[in-house]
């Protein structure tokens, strides 16, 4: 980009800060493609407790902070110490900026008194006094019963707003709302933020919708909203974050191994970079194990990697990787080239995951990053709609990619053993290859098979081969010629054969002590 193009960016970018309040919420601005204009008006619609107060208030000290003032006026009967000391544990709340940058006001008494007319003529005052560039009214529903109409309220809302138009001053202003009812606000206004509360099951979600953004263009439909110690953060749906997303990553791809020699044989030398594995197979079937050897063998080549799991505290991971032969694992974790994040057994937010993940990898900011997401139950059971999984996946697989990062999922079937379920349908749009896992009982003894099922812009071998837990690692033999029908039925005996004849399972005491047997035969 030229000298000239960049300036003609710059002076635009800061002709468009210039015109709006920029609010700090993390994901607001971006939600609302920049920030609120400065001097339009708004109203924050939602039940008790979605987070109306703590949101007005959140973008009232960060405004302040940015150099404006601000006046929050309320209706309510909470005082203004009950409503202050809710806010004080909370990161945004400043007490060095009350009253003289930050003046709250009660507005109950005026209105009471004098009614619509008593309560605009103490807000203007107030403001002017203030200089406010920010006015709140919080409780906006006590003001609409004292007017005697629809279109009284609406005159009141009218005159505030040319008011504070001369005065260059934005309007927040609050209100309770329940399922059905209307608002006559909302045509006044010039946009319109719904939160809303409500049970998934015995999860208490919380979310945003912008429901009217004049002036401006937004993120339309619903974004799920958390209250912690930031005060809100909203996690706008990852699908929508990222639906305009650029072109693939890097295009001199190379082969990713896994250091097990007849599985990176018959990938014909590994995974290419940059693209998506999932390692599909029921519980215990070594697909964590699988995903190790995949960091384990990056970093041996300084390849740096990422666990990002669920279900295993980084002591048990460490230790359950050392009885296996992956001890070096601990040495590579210990200076910094693989990184563990496990996330608590919480009750998580997917799309919170998904920014968790990403803005840790542009921090880490390094190129061929191995990543193994031990899991996607774990996204799955932190989501409140399950129809959006596929396009969710498939804007993080992407994302990923443009990170050049190469990513293996794991997922568990429901059979233990015998038919093959098939992955979910909507996985062909985010994964590349699939390599299954999975047990095949025969004579009363569980062997472990693996097979690729799909590998995208590559050949592969598809042979089933059995393969074996031991304390040197996976160890992956020939193809295991007796389960014969192993993708499509039960394993069963070959004609003729005996039951004599059969091997027991790869790394069992009886494969160790044939395997002792025929040295010593040999030896002989």
């Amino acid at each position: 980009m030229s000298t000239r193009q960049d300036a003609s960016h710059s002076d635009k970018d800061r002709k468009m800060s210039q015109k709006r309040l920029i609010t700090e919420v993390p994901r607001l601005d971006f939600i609302t493609k920049g920030g609120l204009l400065k001097g339009a008006s708004y109203t924050v619609l939602g039940p008790p407790g979605s987070g109306k107060t703590v949101l007005a208030n959140q973008i009232a000290f960060n405004h302040v902070r940015q150099g404006g003032k601000a006046l929050y006026v309320t209706l309510l009967s909470e005082s203004h110490a009950r409503m202050l000391a809710n806010l004080e544990e909370m990161t945004f709340f400043d007490s060095s900026i009350i009253p003289d940058k930050l003046h709250y006001v009660s507005g109950y008494s005026e209105l009471e008194k004098e009614g619509l007319k008593g309560l605009l003529d103490m807000v203007r005052r107030t403001a002017l006094h203030h200089q406010a560039t920010l006015l709140i009214i919080d409780g906006m529903d006590a003001a609409r019963e004292f007017a005697r109409s629809d279109l009284t309220f609406k005159r009141f809302l009218q005159d505030l707003q040319a008011f504070t138009g001369l005065l260059g001053c934005t309007i927040l202003l609050l209100s309770p709302h329940h399922e059905g009812e209307i608002h006559p606000e909302i045509t006044a206004v010039d946009g319109v933020f719904e939160l809303s509360l409500w049970l998934s099951g015995p999860r208490a979600v919380r979310e945003l919708v912008a429901l009217k953004f004049r002036g401006s263009d937004s993120l339309l439909g619903r974004h799920e909203v958390e209250i912690s110690e930031r005060g809100i953060v909203i996690h706008p749906r990852t699908e929508v974050q990222f639906a305009n997303p650029g072109e693939g990553g890097r295009e001199d791809r190379v082969r990713m191994a896994f250091g097990i020699e007849r599985l990176d044989q018959s990938l014909r030398g590994g995974v290419l970079s940059g693209s998506t594995t999932m390692l599909l197979g029921a519980p215990g079937t070594g697909k964590t194990l699988l995903g190790l050897h995949f960091l384990l063998q990056g970093a041996r080549e300084g390849q740096p990697g990422v666990y990002f799991g669920f279900y295993e505290t980084p002591p048990r991971l460490l230790e359950k990787a050392a009885g296996v032969g992956m001890k070096d694992l601990k040495k590579y974790v210990d200076n910094g080239l693989i990184e563990i994040q496990w996330q608590p057994p919480l009750e998580h937010n997917m799309d919170s995951l998904a920014e968790r993940l990403l803005e840790r990898l542009h921090e880490r900011n390094v190129k061929r990053l191995r990543l193994f997401i031990d899991g996607l139950s774990g996204f799955r059971s932190a989501a409140v709609y399950p129809d959006r999984m596929g396009r969710f996946f498939s804007a993080l697989s992407h994302q990923l990619r443009m990170l050049d990062a190469t990513t293996l999922y794991s997922e568990e079937t429901p059979l233990l053993s015998s038919g093959v379920e098939a992955p979910l349908p909507e996985a062909a749009a985010y994964v590349e290859n699939i390599i299954l896992l999975r047990y095949v009982e025969l004579r009363s003894q569980l062997y472990r098979l693996i097979s690729i099922m799909k590998m995208r812009e590559s050949q592969y071998d598809s042979g089933i081969r059995e393969f074996a837990i031991t304390d040197e690692g996976i160890n992956v033999a020939d193809t295991f010629e007796s389960a014969e029908a192993i993708l499509t039925g039960h394993a069963r005996l070959r004609e003729g054969s005996r039951k004599d004849e059969l091997k027991p399972p790869m790394g069992s005491p009886k494969a160790k002590k044939s395997k002792r047997r025929g040295l010593r035969r040999r030896k002989s």
